[in-house]
């Protein structure tokens, strides 16, 4: 695994693997729900990744628009591809919403809507949350 993935907390914040990728639930959390769909490549450039790992991001993510859908209502959703710090190709996947959601004794805000995201504001998760959060999440993807 590259840098950029073990830095999102894998093999902890594992959602679903495939081929080409890995959706890992974000640590700090902008919205209910945040993910980080990683490319398993070391590419650091969107262009340089196979074919196949272009064809299977629609399935990656008709996946998580689904299981994101069923978890959190989401009312949009955005895919933000912001690899300054992290350079592996990945993006962060935020569900957007107008009205808190929750989860167990978590609930959380969208700060931003319905602006751009703000991730400033993200709730950082601790190990258990993170590991409910993954649970919960993973019972959402098809199998």
């Amino acid at each position: 695994m590259n840098d950029t993935i073990r830095k999102f907390g894998y093999p902890e914040t594992l959602v679903r693997d495939y081929a080409h990728w890995l959706v890992l639930l974000r640590p700090a959390q902008p919205t209910l729900g945040s993910l980080v769909l990683a490319a398993r490549s070391d590419a650091t450039a969107f262009g340089d990744l196979p074919a196949e790992a272009h064809a299977e991001l629609a399935v990656v993510t008709r996946d998580i628009e689904s299981a994101l859908k069923q978890a959190v209502a989401y009312e949009r959703i955005n895919y933000l591809m912001l690899m300054m710090v992290d350079p592996h190709v990945h993006f962060h996947v935020i569900p957007r919403y107008a009205d808190a959601r929750s989860h167990g004794d978590l609930a959380i805000a969208d700060a931003g809507w319905p602006k751009p995201p703000a991730l400033g504001e993200a709730v950082a998760l601790d190990a258990a949350q993170i590991a409910a959060l993954v649970g919960w999440l993973k019972g959402h993807f098809a199998s």
